[in-house]
């Protein structure tokens, strides 16, 4: 969905209400963290070291909370800790256009040493696919890896074309950054205490 306005909290709820009775708009559920992601998408996948072991359930922490999302300029309505099944809508800026994104956990994945979370796209997303953002404790450090396959559905997002996937990318890094940041802001703080 997209709006030339901002949305108040009534208006974001209503929106929120219908999507958590939507069905999700792609049949490869959970096929983000597949070696090889369904044909007929677009496919991203960035893995890069974000800091030391150490900074591993810090960086937990951050998918747990949206830090990821919210680092990268997507406000998540509501803000309420990742857990399976939970519906959200994100919320981002475009110039003028604010879009709405609404998504689904459709999985979750923690052990000792990793942990994150797909979602899924739900109508009035502008993309059908899916996403999973996961760290994991490797090699002595904390490494953070996105994945997604995606197509655009809404005319906009067809119109942009290969430009999309140059957004896409680019936002890819953004989260990556953004959970970067995360992780060194805790850093900081512990060197400076």
């Amino acid at each position: 969905m997209i709006s030339l306005r901002r949305l108040d909290s009534a208006e974001l709820a209503a929106v929120l209400a219908a999507a958590q009775k939507a069905s999700l708009t792609y049949p490869d559920v959970g096929a983000s963290r597949d070696a090889e992601m369904p044909s007929g998408y677009h496919h991203v996948r960035r893995r890069e070291r974000i800091g030391q072991a150490s900074s591993f359930d810090r960086a937990a922490n951050g998918l747990r909370t949206w830090a990821v999302q919210e680092g990268a300029g997507l406000h998540v309505f509501p803000s309420d800790p990742v857990e399976t099944d939970a519906t959200i809508i994100g919320v981002t800026t475009i110039g003028p256009l604010r879009v709405l994104v609404p998504c689904r956990i459709v999985a979750m994945f923690k052990d000792s040493d990793s942990f994150g979370f797909a979602y899924g796209t739900l109508p009035g997303h502008p993309e059908s696919g899916e996403e999973s953002f996961v760290v994991e404790r490797r090699d002595g450090a904390t490494f953070f890896t996105v994945s997604a396959f995606s197509k655009p559905v809404d005319p906009l997002a067809r119109l942009a074309g290969p430009l999309g996937r140059v957004v896409q990318r680019s936002i890819t890094r953004r989260y990556v950054n953004a959970l970067r940041r995360f992780v060194e802001t805790d850093s900081t703080a512990a060197t400076s205490a």
